[in-house]
């Protein structure tokens, strides 16, 4: 083998190729991730709301429109849509019932109040004080004969409500004794719900 000394001296000034540079790679998809505080900021959805007066009105507006929407439905007898109180199957049957019998307490607050009226009249102007004494005299009796008269009814109707729902249709927090006798001394076409028969005698089954 020939030594050639021209050729070592080429080969060393051949340049020598420079690896690639290596380039970071890049996080995400090439934009800034948002920092935690901000997108927490972004999700949180405060719980009181804003405007509260705005809130309360919109609220007391939407309350205001069921209680209209109820108070429709007692007047037209729509059982569905009545408040959920007077939906109770018992209520119901005690609504029927006292709507069917003729009760003495019916006329109580008017025939009450002509005889306050009446009894003030005698006193101030006939000034009779022994007939203004019988006016009141008369109201107590009614008023007795009245209390009597609700003790049977609800004697009767509650003896009706256990043999038909149980006990819980006549527990103390179902109220129907109260129920049934405030029922009982309103004046027939000023009780609500109304009457779902016209005339009286149609007694529940």
């Amino acid at each position: 083998m020939t030594w050639n000394p021209l050729k070592k001296k080429e080969s060393a000034q051949e340049p020598v190729e420079q690896a690639p540079e290596k380039k970071e790679p890049t996080k995400g998809k090439g934009r800034p991730t948002p920092k935690m505080k901000q997108a927490q900021a972004a999700g949180v959805r405060p719980l009181v709301p804003t405007d509260r007066k705005a809130s309360a009105k919109a609220a007391k507006a939407k309350l205001r429109e069921r209680e209209n929407a109820e108070y429709e439905a007692m007047q037209k007898g729509d059982i569905n849509h009545m408040p959920k109180a007077e939906r109770l199957p018992w209520r119901i049957y005690i609504r029927d019932y006292v709507d069917a019998r003729f009760n003495i307490g019916e006329f109580f607050i008017p025939v009450a109040f002509v005889i306050l009226i009446a009894s003030m009249v005698i006193t101030s102007v006939a000034q009779n004080q022994t007939a203004s004494m019988v006016m009141m005299l008369l109201m107590y009796v009614y008023l007795a004969a009245v209390v009597l008269d609700i003790w049977l009814m609800w004697r009767k109707l509650k003896k009706k409500l256990v043999a038909k729902y149980g006990e819980r249709a006549v527990a103390k927090g179902s109220r129907s004794a109260s129920y049934a006798w405030s029922r009982a001394i309103q004046v027939r076409r000023w009780r609500l719900p109304k009457p779902r028969e016209k005339k009286r005698g149609h007694f529940p089954e």
